[in-house]
């Protein structure tokens, strides 16, 4: 009878613990978080030294496995002493760095806690693309999307994958990716912050004893998540394809979960995700160490949402404007393209008509409903300025209601390509004098940056400055940059 109340007993009590655990994770998270990391855009000469300094701290392997294209170190750093061999790679894509970043801050944490890992020896290989990481690119130095070389294995970066799984058989798979902010969660405006998959070993997506296995780690490690992102969990597509990674791990013999960081409001630098992902992923290495899936079912799994791809970062709702004559009322999908600089380590953004016309199945991470108010295209200020430093000094919110959303300026120094002020700039030696005798563009196009006023009752209520809103009702400025055209 008391063997019979423990085996009763053990579900609850290891729920429980990884209940604590999971929230220790999540609230201790600033203790551990590597400071030294705060964007997405860092280099493989950012992360050398910080995996470099883990040679000389306890528990801690540190392997190169090879070199890149480029010649840059591509190391592993293992950690634990159990019999279980967990391999985690990130940013086999160059510009997909969140999980990159998680990972050491979870070095930070095991540095100080291994208990997790009691059963388990864990690899990390934190940056198989290093090149494509110093240029912020998908792809490796000579193009190639390395997770669609995992048959050919052209790559080093590749090879060095697929040998370091063969080497280590390990029996688990952590394949760490981004994806675009603009999905969502299927018939939902929530965005897809986390997009799980257990890869299918085939085209007929056959469900073995290795693939319902990953299916069971992520319905608890999406259990996690949802206590902090709620319904904010996608399933990715589950297509087999033969040249990906995911896919033949999963056919190798390796239980492998693909991760997809996504989107998350306010959160452009994936900062909050990254907290995520640190503790979603220290609670799925406990998962496994305790055998703590085996309650749960594959149906929890295929409950959740799949992937969509139907958000916008502005949706603008009921926008009714005046074209030769004729009268239409759009919805506006609007999207924020960023611009790189010239080292690949920042940017501005270009707003962009993304979609124009019946957006009701479409989200936005902000909607504006623009019914009842009137259309107007801005006008540019008709003073032409002497410098950069008299812009600077003008009253913006008068100037917009005023119906303004551009000014000219001279002298505009050629390394400037974006402001932090709510207005475009139009730099004077860039003016082109249009054609005569054309017919007007309608004021609402399609790949076009959008910029226009809102008003009610002759009186500006809201600008639209490069795709971003300007509320003149509370002074909100809600513009991340604008532009110099």
């Amino acid at each position: 009878m008391i063997k019979y109340l423990l085996i009763l007993l053990f579900p609850i009590v290891s729920f429980s613990q990884n209940k604590i655990l999971h929230e220790n994770f999540f609230n201790s998270y600033d203790e551990f978080k590597e400071t030294s990391i705060e964007t997405r855009r860092f280099k493989h000469g950012e992360i050398q030294p910080l995996i470099d300094s883990l040679k000389s701290i306890k528990g801690f392997e540190v392997t190169l496995l090879g070199r890149s294209i480029q010649g840059r170190d591509i190391s592993m750093i293992s950690v634990g002493k159990g019999e279980t061999d967990v391999l985690l790679w990130s940013q086999m894509h160059g510009d997909e760095s969140t999980a990159t970043a998680a990972i050491f801050d979870i070095f930070n944490y095991l540095k100080t806690d291994q208990s997790i890992l009691k059963n388990l020896k864990v690899h990390f290989i934190p940056m198989l693309n290093p090149d494509g990481a110093e240029v912020f690119s998908r792809r490796n130095a000579i193009g190639i999307d390395i997770n669609r070389d995992a048959l050919k294995l052209q790559s080093p970066e590749s090879q060095i994958l697929k040998n370091t799984r063969d080497s280590l058989k390990a029996e688990f798979g952590f394949n760490l990716h981004d994806q675009s902010k603009y999905y969502n969660a299927n018939k939902t405006d929530k965005p897809a912050t986390f997009s799980f998959l257990a890869p299918a070993f085939n085209h007929e997506k056959d469900i073995n004893e290795s693939r319902g296995i990953a299916m069971r780690i992520i319905v608890k490690m999406n259990e996690i998540i949802q206590r902090y992102a709620k319904g904010q969990v996608g399933r990715y597509d589950d297509a087999f394809e033969p040249r990906a990674f995911g896919d033949n791990m999963q056919r190798w013999g390796t239980t492998t979960i693909l991760i997809e960081s996504g989107g998350f409001l306010n959160d452009p630098e994936k900062q909050f995700i990254r907290k995520i992902n640190y503790t979603s992923i220290l609670s799925a290495l406990q998962i496994i160490s305790t055998e703590n899936y085996t309650n749960a079912s594959l149906d929890q799994y295929l409950s959740i949402p799949k992937n969509d791809r139907k958000l916008y970062d502005l949706k603008i709702k009921n926008l009714s404007f005046s074209y030769l004559g004729i009268d239409f009322t759009v919805d506006l999908g609007i999207q924020y393209d960023e611009i790189e600089n010239t080292n690949h380590s920042d940017f501005y953004y270009i707003g962009k008509i993304n979609d124009i016309g019946d957006l009701s199945t479409h989200f936005g991470y902000e909607t504006l409903d623009a019914a009842g108010f009137s259309f107007k295209v801005g006008e540019t200020y008709p003073k032409i300025l002497n410098d950069f430093e008299q812009f600077k000094s003008l009253d913006f919110p008068i100037l917009i209601s005023q119906g303004y959303t551009s000014v000219t300026v001279n002298n505009m120094p050629k390394e400037i390509k974006f402001t932090s002020y709510p207005m475009n700039i139009i730099d004077l030696e860039k003016v082109v004098i249009p054609k005569n005798n054309v017919i007007p563009k309608s004021p609402i196009g399609f790949g076009s940056n959008p910029t226009f006023l809102l008003s009610k009752n002759d009186k500006v209520v809201y600008a639209v400055i490069n795709g971003f809103v300007y509320s003149l009702s509370d002074n909100k400025n809600n513009v991340k940059n604008g532009l110099v055209k």
